[in-house]
């Protein structure tokens, strides 16, 4: 639609009365067909408006936003807007987060006035979460990702975890002495975005003064393209460099990436020389890596690089009572469960704490308060579609030549009558497994290791079970022959 025919007399009369957000919706119309719907959408789309009596004032998404409009078309929004509002109200401009920040917008963002120029200096930046006061670090927490669940209180430390626990805690103290940069790498749901969550919380609020920005590599990579393209690099790259901490999620997300990994150096590498401190996450080392630029990846090795390994059993069972604490206290029943349920879950669901919170959820959704009278039958019946993948692929046969050779046998002594604790024990062993990971019934797996009786098979489930508990190189032997078991 022209300019002339929306301003037309009938329609000129009728908004005479339009309210603001009409004549917004009037000159966006405008504005998508000046400025084209991918420009229009990534500054302007999510942009929305505030009225106070006779007072509007655009709210732009971020900080960025609000300053590319500002440059490249606030000057014809005005235009617009005056040809659209015959009743002659201001449009001021601000972003989110500063209304946010400071609780009010009025008259303040106007392009024109002087003291809009001050209060965009002090405005917060795009990834910068303000901390002066809790609610307020905890508003600009939800509005940049952080997760407030992923704290270091709710962290659950073990033997895996510990060393790289302890040195988020010295970062987000902001100790002196730290390595620069920290890398902490370990496989999906090991606890490596909770770590970094929790740093950014504590860090907050240790020195609410302080300049902490966090995104993942993903939203590194975007912003940094979309800078490319509306020639605003300068912009992001002050961002990112006026931090005092810097956290990045999931870095390899870069790699085979040139251009997005030769800003990332000269931003790590800015940061580092003038003092402030980098934090990263990777799913593996840097070495591992193949299609990171080698000069990256050397100087992540030139800090400090945390390993995460898998979760114990001990460790697992703590994930499982803190995750089911939280959620008798958000369901309002008691948490407590059978300890053989907790059991098999930490036994079954080794590969990633999400998957082992997410079978617990799972549990609670389907019986609630009742979780304390669940039987492990029940339980394992209830999980069964979470558990069919890699049922189908794991066999008896499968687990047989695994134990043997973890144990240095034969597959064929396992199946035997030979009774001697060097053959007993890892049978034993193997009958648990195979309880645990496959749908084969007891008198099943009984005729599968060589025509034994169900009650065996039952005796060994009992008897693994109970040395778990007591024996650490058993629940050792058990978490490793599961690792290898699921490849």
């Amino acid at each position: 639609m022209g300019l002339a025919g929306m301003i037309s007399g009938g329609a000129a009369g009728a908004m005479a009365s339009a309210p603001a957000s009409a004549v917004w919706t009037r000159t966006c119309q405008v504005l998508k067909h000046e400025l084209g719907e991918a420009t229009f959408g990534s500054w302007l789309g999510q942009a929305s408006l505030r009225e106070m009596g006779d007072e509007v004032c655009l709210v732009a998404a971020t900080g960025v936003a609000r300053d590319w409009i500002r440059r490249h078309a606030w000057r014809r929004i005005g235009e617009l807007w005056m040809q659209h509002d015959p009743m002659g109200r201001r449009l001021d401009l601000t972003c989110r987060m500063e209304l946010e920040s400071v609780g009010a917008y009025a008259g303040s963002m106007a392009l024109a006035a002087p003291a809009a120029a001050n209060a965009l200096a002090l405005a917060p930046a795009i990834f910068e979460v303000e901390a002066e006061t809790a609610p307020v670090a905890a508003r600009q927490g939800r509005l940049l990702g952080l997760q407030e669940r992923f704290t270091f209180e709710t962290f659950v430390a073990g033997p895996a975890n510990e060393f790289a626990y302890s040195v988020a805690q010295r970062v987000a103290a902001w100790s002196d002495g730290h390595f620069n940069p920290v890398l902490f790498h370990g496989p999906y749901g090991f606890g490596k975005t909770h770590l970094l969550n929790a740093l950014a919380w504590a860090a907050i609020r240790t020195q609410p003064a302080r300049r902490v920005v966090y995104l993942t590599a993903e939203r590194f990579t975007s912003t940094f393209v979309k800078a490319l393209q509306d020639r605003q690099t300068a912009a992001f790259k002050d961002e990112l460099r006026n931090a005092d901490l810097l956290l990045i999620d999931d870095v390899h997300f870069v790699a085979g990436k040139p251009t997005t990994q030769e800003e990332l150096f000269h931003t790590m590498i800015a940061l580092v020389e003038d003092g402030r401190r980098v934090v990263m996450t990777a799913d593996r080392s840097p070495t591992e890596i193949s299609e990171m630029e080698p000069r990256l990846r050397s100087h992540l090795q030139a800090g400090l690089v945390c390993g995460i390994e898998p979760a114990d059993r001990n460790l697992r069972l703590g994930i499982l009572q803190r995750k089911l604490a939280t959620l008798a206290g958000q369901g309002g029943f008691h948490g407590e469960a059978r300890p053989e349920v907790l059991q098999f879950l930490a036994d079954r669901f080794t590969d990633s704490v999400r998957e082992l919170e997410g079978a617990l959820n799972t549990l609670v959704a389907r019986v609630g308060g009742k979780l304390a009278n669940l039987s492990l039958d029940e339980a394992q019946s209830i999980l069964r579609p979470h558990l069919s993948c890699n049922e189908r692929r794991v066999t008896v046969d499968m687990i047989q030549k695994l134990v043997a050779e973890h144990y240095s046998l034969k597959q064929a002594d396992l199946i035997s009558e030979r009774r001697a604790r060097a053959v007993a024990r890892p049978r034993q062993v193997a009958m648990w497994i195979a309880k645990q990971v496959t749908t084969r019934s007891l008198p099943d797996i009984g005729r599968r290791f060589g025509g034994r009786d169900h009650t065996t098979v039952l005796h060994a489930v009992r008897r693994i079970e109970a040395l778990k508990a007591e024996d650490a190189g058993m629940a050792r032997d058990i978490d490793v022959l599961l690792r290898k078991l699921r490849g």
